[in-house]
């Protein structure tokens, strides 16, 4: 896998309840990733960039809602999420990204 590819994978971490909690809980992260990254590329790339071992990774697809803005409809972005499991005793610091 290309380095750079690597680097524009994750767009950016969630940081929710639902998130949080299932952090506390589960030992997992959820980053918001772009619409084609395979769950191998995700793998790698919080590896390389977090420095960590990643046990599992489960991606969710999330179609963005309708919403009307006065007459006009307009529709919210689609979202493409990655939970992803980390190994026993990793923990993840995203004060000390590369």
């Amino acid at each position: 896998m290309n380095n750079d590819r690597l680097m524009l994978v994750l767009i950016a971490p969630i940081v929710t309840e639902k998130a949080t909690l299932v952090a506390e809980k589960n030992n997992q992260i959820v980053f918001r990733v772009v619409q084609d990254a395979t769950k191998p590329e995700i793998k790698a790339a919080v590896e390389m960039l977090f420095k960590v071992e990643v046990q599992s990774v489960q991606v969710l697809n999330r179609k963005g809602k309708e919403k009307r803005f006065g007459r006009f409809v307009g529709r919210r972005r689609n979202e493409r999420k990655a939970y992803v499991v980390l190994k026993p005793g990793q923990e993840l610091n995203f004060a000390e990204v590369n």
